[in-house]
């Protein structure tokens, strides 16, 4: 089926969020279809590997918006590159009251997908939304804090810790923000995410289909994001069915906190383990089957019927 693809903005907070809409051709024939908003991970945009998930989900007659959080990629909002997970979970909301407010889209039949660490918004917004109907949770970050003591050693973690408490005092002698890549790989230096295979991943998207995207992160997010425990939120998504996925491999966003969650949600539930690490869901087999599974998620709990 021909999908569309349009270029949208909406309001959130004091920024404007830029997006991709993208619907089956035939939509105002088919009346008011269910709808999804989606975004990326720590730093990403959306031009990174998300598109295919957009467009099979309208293939199959779910209609979806692909946005960049403010801050980020085409999107506005200063300063630059901070990641704040409130904010970020209120972009997801606000992308879901721009969806109820389009005359192809169904309010009552909207819903929520996420990866990474937006696979982590996705459940403390599933969670308190009530116009969220189907939930999506994509190699999620679960709780920053016990991630990260498991993927750093014990003085990395030190170090972590100390360079925000260094960033607070700089902010309030000198004010404004200092930056740090986002990724880099060992032994080249401080970044958010000291890792070869996400260096490698975020340069080859940037090559290919990301090339206005910054390597480059907010010192001043750090404290949010060791905050930042959405899991802890699980239980509440139920009776609002959700869909749970983790790669095998995954040491960013390790498979045992998404099986520790998962257990403690409530049904309706789904869990999904692909084979591969953290990137196997962006490309080849791994996201062939996350997203068949994902576009069968809401093609039952928003499109049946």
């Amino acid at each position: 089926m021909a999908v569309e693809r349009r270029d949208v903005t909406f309001s959130s907070a004091d920024a404007t969020c830029a997006g991709w809409f993208f619907l089956p051709s035939d939509a105002r024939a088919r009346g008011p279809l269910p709808a999804v908003a989606m975004a990326h991970g720590m730093g990403a945009v959306k031009e990174m590997y998300l598109e295919q998930f957009a467009r099979r989900f309208a293939e199959a007659g779910v209609a979806a918006l692909l946005f960049d959080y403010r801050g980020f990629g085409a999107s506005e909002g200063a300063p630059r590159h901070r990641i704040v997970p409130r904010d970020q979970m209120e972009d997801y909301r606000s992308a879901l009251t721009w969806l109820s407010l389009q005359e192809e889209v169904d309010a009552d039949r909207l819903g929520l997908w996420g990866t990474s660490f937006s696979g982590g918004h996705v459940l403390h917004v599933g969670a308190y939304d009530p116009r969220v109907k189907a939930v999506v949770s994509q190699v999620g970050a679960m709780d920053l804090y016990a991630n990260a003591r498991q993927v750093t050693s014990s003085e990395q973690f030190e170090a972590f810790q100390q360079l925000a408490v260094q960033e607070r005092v700089r902010r309030a002698r000198e004010g404004g923000e200092v930056y740090i890549p986002n990724a880099l790989p060992p032994g080249q230096g401080p970044a958010m995410q000291v890792d070869q295979e996400t260096y490698d991943w975020l340069l080859h998207a940037q090559a290919t289909v990301a090339p206005a995207w910054v390597n480059e992160v907010a010192v001043s997010s750090f404290e949010a994001i060791l905050e930042h425990a959405p899991a802890k939120s699980v239980e509440r998504i139920s009776p609002r069915p959700l869909l749970m996925i983790l790669a095998t491999e995954d040491r960013w966003t390790p498979p045992d906190l998404i099986r520790e969650a998962y257990g403690r949600a409530q049904a309706p539930k789904r869990l999904l383990e692909v084979p591969g690490g953290h990137y196997a869901v962006y490309e080849g087999e791994g996201a062939e089957l996350a997203g068949a599974v994902a576009t069968d998620w809401f093609v039952e709990h928003l499109a049946a019927g």
